[in-house]
């Protein structure tokens, strides 16, 4: 695993752990990181020390999502968006491509991207003091890149309508409850569970886990071939409107936004 400035690798026999890294802001993706997390499930897939893949974030964080300066750039730079959309698609795909089993290890908040690679794990487990959500609309953005397909999925579409349109967090409790991740633990706790789970798995027949896992992912990679382009070309859309660059704006100079609806 080279060429990485902002995940970083612990290995343990056969696990691999990769960490997301920039806990000075809540791990959350900038253009470099961005890039990163586009590669690097693939790079895990193809690694031959490993049979089990686990992501989590450096210290009290799992990830805020995509960095709010960043988007600022990105209304400055609009070639910039094309890039995040390649890899958000390149992302998003190399991770139903992965079939070594994916535990998200949810040690902080998981927001925005942060909480789409939690759900598009195969199994997440989340300290109780962790909270989840999607703040896409509340950026200007549509929440098209991830999550208008695992969150119906998961908890039904009323409910992550609701959760989406509000982009309100939940705490990890109630996101176990509703089935939005898999569950909840002590923070204490947290590395005994997955610790437990990893043994359970690693005494498992490998072909036939990762086809268990290649057998399911194939329906959820026909559909989002059927929900992605779509999503993001509604959030492409969004991306270009003034009401975003005001929310961006907005946080930055810690005010309130204006949205005019343009």
């Amino acid at each position: 695993m080279q060429h990485y400035e902002h995940i970083t690798f612990k290995r343990s026999g056969r696990v691999l752990t990769i960490i997301m890294n920039r806990p000075e802001v809540k791990n959350a993706a900038n253009i470099r990181m961005h890039n990163e997390l586009s590669r690097v499930f693939a790079d895990a897939g193809s690694d031959p020390e490993s049979d089990i893949i686990i992501l989590t974030g450096a210290s009290d964080a799992f990830s805020s999502g995509g960095d709010i300066r960043s988007m600022r750039d990105k209304i400055a730079d609009r070639t910039l968006w094309n890039d995040t959309v390649n890899e958000a698609r390149a992302l998003f795909y190399s991770i139903l491509d992965l079939d070594k089993p994916l535990i998200a290890r949810i040690n902080g908040a998981a927001t925005g991207l942060g909480a789409t690679l939690a759900v598009y794990a195969d199994i997440s487990i989340a300290a109780q003091s962790a909270v989840i959500g999607d703040p896409h609309v509340k950026v200007g953005l549509v929440a098209g890149d991830g999550g208008a397909l695992m969150w119906p999925m998961l908890i039904g579409f009323q409910k992550a309508k609701e959760l989406l349109m509000l982009g309100e967090n939940i705490d990890a409790q109630d996101a176990a409850r509703l089935g939005l991740i898999s569950y909840c633990v002590p923070d204490a706790e947290l590395d005994t569970h997955v610790d437990n789970l990893i043994a359970k798995l690693l005494k498992l027949p490998p072909f036939a886990l990762k086809g268990t896992k290649k057998a399911i992912n194939h329906t959820l990679k026909q559909l989002a071939l059927a929900t992605f382009e779509y999503g993001v070309s509604l959030e492409t859309q969004s991306q270009l409107t003034r009401d975003h660059a005001e929310a961006v704006d907005a946080f930055i100079e810690k005010r309130k936004p204006v949205y005019s609806g343009r």
